[in-house]
């Protein structure tokens, strides 16, 4: 996983009263846990743009007073009203311990039911999967080449070493479906093999116009 950066300080106070001061001026409430003692701590909220406004997920470097801490995100809570970042929860990782994250989900490759005039869906843009951090890639890539209109790739195709995925097998991460033109096109194929394959004389009957009968 790709690792970035963030500086904090240690919150002198912690609580409701302090949180405002701490949000008053720019800077979001924190935690990490998951060693012991919780450390409590405020980052500018400027410094959340390649952590949480980002479509990737990244292991977090946090130095708070100099001490380096290596986390991920684990939950962000926003301000009701205007959607502002209100506080952060960061999960302590080590090496020998897996952890639980959501990974964004990416199609490699060109599917060839899109080729045929299929449509492809990301039914899940993101997977939620356990293991070491040592293992876990930046992101789920599937390769859809192979994949027709009607067909899609579950989580059980999916096998990645070292990797849990967290879903049910049979969920449906990605598939190609059927669209209004192909759909449309159908019937007009139909009509024009019935046409090609029609005898000569039943063409010509069909073609003939009814003459009418002479007084």
């Amino acid at each position: 996983m790709k690792t970035v950066s963030l500086s904090g300080s240690l919150r002198a106070n912690v609580g409701k009263v302090d949180a405002t001061a701490v949000r008053a001026k720019g800077h979001v409430p924190c935690v990490i846990y998951g060693g012991g003692e919780q450390i409590h701590f405020s980052a500018d909220i400027r410094d959340f743009k390649n952590i949480i406004f980002t479509p990737e997920t990244n292991l977090v470097e946090v130095n708070v007073d100099g001490k380096k801490y290596n986390t991920i995100l684990q939950e962000a809570q926003y301000h009701k009203i205007n959607d502002r970042l209100i506080h952060a929860d960061f999960l302590l990782v080590t090496n020998d311990k897996p952890v639980s994250v959501h990974l964004p989900v990416k199609a490699i490759g060109q599917a060839e039911g899109v080729k045929a005039g299929g449509k492809m869906i990301l039914k899940l843009r993101k997977l939620k999967v356990r293991g070491l951090i040592s293992k876990l890639p930046e992101s789920i890539n599937l390769n859809v080449d192979k994949l027709v209109i009607g067909k899609s790739i579950s989580v059980g195709d999916i096998n990645i070493d070292g990797i849990t995925v967290l879903h049910p097998k049979n969920i449906s991460v990605i598939s190609v479906e059927t669209t209004r033109a192909v759909v449309a096109e159908e019937p007009a194929k139909v009509a024009t093999t019935a046409a090609a394959t029609a005898t000569p004389a039943a063409a010509a009957k069909t073609a003939a116009p009814a003459k009418k009968d002479k007084k």
